[in-house]
């Protein structure tokens, strides 16, 4: 994805292919999510476009990344995984744990 010497402009693009969850956008995600030296938020924003992307190849990659040296990587690698997660689900609203935590009580 070394469209542009941007790295916000790359970021955007990352976001873009996220917002279309279009699995064909997987492999070059993947591969500027793997590349340790592609700016952090550029990575960031990959791995969150996997996230949207909800496939079982997304959700392996987003894994392998889980204990990524940069920490803005790992986190984003959980919060997509999550994301992933609601993708599969029935719930209506994804920010919703602390109105299932109150329900529980």
């Amino acid at each position: 994805m070394k469209c542009s010497d941007s790295a916000l402009f790359r970021h955007e693009i990352a976001y873009v292919l996220g917002q279309m969850q279009q699995p064909a956008a997987t492999d070059e995600l993947t591969r500027c999510l793997q590349d340790a030296a592609e700016n952090a938020m550029v990575r960031h924003e990959c791995a969150e476009a996997l996230g949207a992307i909800a496939t079982s190849k997304t959700e392996e990659v987003l894994r392998k990344h889980l204990d990524d040296d940069v920490s803005v990587v790992r986190e984003s690698c959980i919060v997509a995984l999550d994301m992933s997660e609601y993708e599969h689900d029935e719930r209506f609203e994804y920010a919703d744990g602390l109105k299932r935590v109150m329900s529980d009580s």
